[in-house]
């Protein structure tokens, strides 16, 4: 069987937020697949990023598949707003809510795909019911919030779990892994099963230029 291409997604809360264009440019030039962005509302999580009023001005810049990570108390409020902001992928955390059924099913009618995320702590027992309405579980190898965050070594089985239910119900889900993603933990979660890799201090505090870094990540394999 062939291995899935690994598709890079840089996390663009650690680019250079002084020239974010020319960022989306220089991601896009150096082989980058999608633009993560993380929105946090200073709620769910303590920091304060951004909206979707930057998504909505970088999506002229850049044909890249824009990917928003919601950490936000009340995603229903804000997704009609990135929806027209142009997001490709809109993902919210499985945590704010019991059933997140209906706002996957409105990101799917409108067009948009969806996922959710679970952070490192969150069972993911539940996973099989929502499956037929995703496009991508987002599974947290680090807590929510911080940029350049270790690794937690634990995660390496929550993957290997999310893999065996997304290949047992037999649907094309995405499984992104997004938390200190570099060139030594991106072969163990490639192993384990993931698909996409969220990366962000690695990439941009590489000390060689952006493509070879993203080139590392992509041609990662189980060692």
């Amino acid at each position: 069987m062939t291995s899935p291409q690994i598709l890079i997604a840089p996390s663009i809360v650690c680019a250079d937020l002084t020239r974010l264009g020319e960022e989306a440019d220089r991601l896009r030039a150096a082989g980058a697949d999608w633009l993560h962005l993380d929105c946090m509302d200073g709620h769910f999580v303590p920091p304060l990023t951004f909206g979707p009023l930057l998504l909505a001005c970088l999506r002229p810049r850049s044909d890249l598949y824009f990917h928003a990570h919601l950490m936000i108390e009340h995603p229903e409020r804000q997704v009609d707003e990135f929806l027209r902001a142009g997001a490709n992928l809109i993902t919210f955390h499985r945590e704010v809510y019991e059933d997140p059924r209906p706002l996957l099913q409105r990101l799917r009618e409108a067009g948009c795909q969806g996922g959710l995320a679970y952070k490192p702590n969150t069972p993911l027992g539940d996973l099989p019911q929502f499956l037929p309405f995703m496009d991508a579980l987002l599974v947290m190898s680090v807590e929510p919030g911080w940029s350049g965050q270790e690794f937690q070594p634990e995660t390496v089985a929550r993957i290997r779990q999310a893999r065996a239910l997304i290949d047992a119900a037999g649907l094309p889900v995405h499984l992104v892994v997004d938390g200190g993603i570099n060139d030594e933990t991106a072969p163990l979660v490639v192993a384990a099963g993931a698909t996409v890799l969220v990366s962000g201090s690695y990439l941009f505090a590489h000390p060689g230029d952006l493509a070879a870094a993203v080139a590392v990540l992509r041609g990662a394999r189980p060692s």
